[in-house]
């Protein structure tokens, strides 16, 4: 039997995200109410400011007070897609400290102060879900919270990060620049007029950490999380990666030990094997590798941004949490048990891409080959390229430690042969 008291919700934020979600709300509400049980009703938008065009938003609910809002008492669940830090943790914490719970989209928040705004609502007895900060639309919170809790994650693997995909796709098929494909990605609305936290890694290095604490229950932040983005990924590595039947992405990388000891987490670009799922993700979209004990490899792809695809996400949290509402109860919260602590990049060990120019001399070989045995680095492969003052030697090293190869490269540059280590970049996926 359906509840007729309709449970209240607030909405903070009505941008593109919170625009979709206010009229989702309005126009599939008898749907949303037979699925819940109850109706639900949105009491409130808060906005940085009124009498701008929201088309489909009703005007009459939008206020300036967002404090005034998530405190006025009889909210049941806040709906937080503002961004930030401030003033979207003083805010959650309030709804919660007046027993609201809380669904957000705020991947910056999560990975810095997670486990502070955890421990507030298991305190008040409410829940925190946040399924929409990672990956847009598609599910990854909820399968690894809940669908794997009886498993044991050893490795997350994916794109989180549609506009830095979009641009190296652009690089990769129709040979563009960086900064023309970055010009394209904003003219179609996937970059922001300041594209850094994207293309300098920043988003994907907060979905890494949230993603991380998840899969390894510890305590994972962004300060954890090494970070390169793609601002210096040129054509010729792009080419360099076609000619080892690879391309480039910028990954996120979350690892478990192997002696179980401690995790890595790590964003930046690689390239991997043409023959590899993730290397056919195309355009703006996102997809996820989740290697597990028991369950194998997994993958999940979909839109990983956008207004519908994010606020279907916060609208899915919006039912679960509306759910667990009704029931008394309230659903899975933060699992910290294990307190693994972050490996540093310099002992994460993985394969090398490194582009040098040289003389064209007798010896340079021997001398480059000599330099990486000396500091420990195997070689997998040589290719020699070019002649004269376009001559370059192209070497991909098997597994080494970062600090080894970074002694390397010190040395390298040291030499007299080499002219300048035109490029560094990682490969992973094998």
């Amino acid at each position: 039997m359906m509840r007729t008291r309709p449970l209240k919700v607030a909405l903070l934020g009505c941008g593109v995200v919170g625009s979709e979600v206010a009229r989702i709300m309005t126009t599939t509400a008898d749907d949303l109410a037979a699925r819940i049980g109850a109706p639900v009703e949105l009491v409130g938008i808060a906005v940085r400011r009124t009498g701008r065009a929201r088309p489909g938003v009703p005007e009459h609910l939008l206020t300036t007070d967002a404090e005034a809002l998530v405190t006025r008492g009889d909210i049941d669940v806040v709906i937080e897609v503002v961004g930030g830090i401030e003033p979207s943790k003083h805010l959650i914490l309030s709804a919660i400290g007046k027993g609201a719970s809380v669904v957000s989209a705020n991947k910056a928040l999560l990975a810095q102060d997670g486990a502070e705004l955890h421990e507030a609502a298991a305190k008040a007895g409410v829940d925190l879900y946040y399924e929409a900060a990672v990956a847009g639309a598609i599910p990854l919170i909820r399968p690894l919270r809940e669908s794997l809790a009886g498993d044991k994650v050893n490795r997350v693997l994916g794109i989180v990060n549609g506009t830095t995909n979009f641009i190296l796709d652009k690089m990769d098929t129709t040979g563009a620049g960086y900064s023309e494909a970055l010009e394209e990605a904003t003219a179609l609305g996937y970059a922001e007029a300041d594209p850094t936290a994207d293309v300098e890694g920043f988003d994907a290095a907060a979905k890494a950490a949230i993603l991380a604490g998840i899969a390894f229950h510890t305590k994972v932040t962004a300060a954890d999380v090494y970070r390169e983005g793609l601002t210096e990924v040129t054509a010729a590595d792009i080419a360099s990666a076609k000619q080892m039947g690879c391309v480039v992405k910028l990954l996120a990388i979350c690892e478990r030990a192997t002696d179980g000891g401690s995790v890595t987490a790590r964003v930046h670009p690689a390239m991997i094997p043409l023959s590899h799922p993730l290397a056919s993700v195309r355009e703006a979209y996102n997809a996820v590798f989740v290697e597990a004990e028991a369950a194998g490899r997994l993958m999940f792809y979909g839109p990983g941004a956008g207004g519908a695809p994010t606020a279907s996400a916060v609208l899915g949290d919006l039912v679960a949490v509306c759910r667990n509402r009704l029931n008394g109860a309230t659903g899975p919260g933060d699992s910290l048990y294990t307190r693994l602590p972050a490996k540093p990049m310099d002992e994460v060990v993985t394969r090398y891409h490194v582009s040098l120019d040289v003389d064209d001399r007798a010896g340079v070989l021997a001398q480059v080959a000599s330099t990486f045995a000396e500091h420990g680095v195997s070689i997998d492969t040589v290719r020699q390229q070019g002649r004269d003052g376009d001559a370059s030697l192209v070497v991909v090293t098997h597994r080494a430690t970062d600090a080894a190869l970074s002694a390397t490269v010190d040395k390298l540059r040291a030499l007299d042969s080499v002219r300048d280590v035109a490029s560094i970049m990682r490969v992973e996926g094998e």
